[in-house]
């Protein structure tokens, strides 16, 4: 009787098992499909990305090659198409702009970007002072597309994670249903619930931008790594802090930030820089309002 008790009970946890794992692989094929065939951010950063992985340096002769990285205040304040026709005769713009990013998703966005032999001889990042600040990475997206596994554990003990949060990343570096399932969740309520968009927006609040001596122990230091990875690569780093509503003192903050750490920097986008060449001294540069960008954040 026994026997047959626990015959019972393996026949049970091997199909049990079965199911689950035929769930797993159904699940995770469905989100590949969904993602490469109804993502329009997936269909967007892939091509941008294997854009930028082109990037070398420039012969004599040539305008040199940026690489711009940066949040959703690149994406909807930079009109790309009218900036390349601006600067096509002093540059070749390399975008990649994904929503919701900061320092620590293109600090080890941009290893990958140099591991996997892309060579820009600028690297511009403008992600707003809120978020280069921010103690964290994007869920989604970014640990698939910008992290290699080094990268999501690199990034765990940068962010002293506790091992269910490490987990999370590694399993949305290796799968695709893992990475995405916020998307189709955020998707599926959508249909559902209308304007969800604009109720999110309510919700989440912008990360909090520290007082000193916190902002400047923290601004300095990350400017550093960042600058120190693009000088090993052969690059120059120009950080853009683009224009927000009541942030003036947290901008000047930055750019007093930026001239420590021996970055150059921005607060608009500009175009003479790279017509003038580039330089060791650090520098404010400006261009005339709206110039490159189509709307003030």
């Amino acid at each position: 009787m026994k026997d047959n008790s626990k015959s019972s009970a393996l026949a049970y946890a091997k199909a049990l098992i079965a199911i689950c794992a035929i769930l797993v692989i159904a699940f995770e094929f469905s989100a590949s499909y969904l993602l490469k065939h109804r993502s329009p951010t997936y269909a967007r950063i892939s091509l941008q990305y294997e854009e930028a992985l082109k990037t070398r340096p420039s012969r004599p002769g040539e305008p040199p090659s940026v690489l711009m990285v940066g949040n959703s205040l690149l994406l909807h304040g930079v009109e790309l198409d009218r900036l390349k026709a601006l600067t096509a005769n002093s540059m070749q713009v390399y975008p990649i702009f994904l929503e919701a990013t900061g320092y620590y998703d293109w600090l080890y966005g941009l290893r990958r970007l140099f591991r996997r032999g892309a060579r820009p001889q600028v690297v511009v990042v403008g992600v707003g002072v809120n978020y280069f600040l921010k103690n964290g990475v994007r869920q989604d997206y970014a640990p698939m597309l910008f992290f290699d596994a080094e990268d999501t554990l690199a990034v765990a003990s940068d962010l002293h994670l506790d091992r269910t949060a490490t987990s999370n990343l590694l399993l949305g570096h290796s799968s695709v249903f893992w990475d995405t399932r916020s998307v189709i969740r955020t998707q599926i309520l959508n249909h559902m619930v209308p304007h969800l968009e604009d109720l999110f927006l309510l919700v989440n609040q912008k990360p909090a931008i520290p007082e000193n001596p916190e902002f400047e122990e923290v601004s300095i230091l990350r400017l550093r790594r960042l600058r120190e990875l693009c000088e090993a690569n052969g690059a120059k780093l120009i950080l853009l802090v683009p224009p927000t509503l009541s942030s003036e003192s947290a901008v000047n903050k930055m750019a007093y930030a930026a001239h420590i750490a021996g970055v150059n920097v921005s607060v608009r986008l500009i175009q003479t820089y790279f017509r003038q060449g580039f330089t060791n001294e650090t520098e404010c540069i400006s261009i005339p309002r709206g110039r490159c960008f189509s709307r003030q954040h």
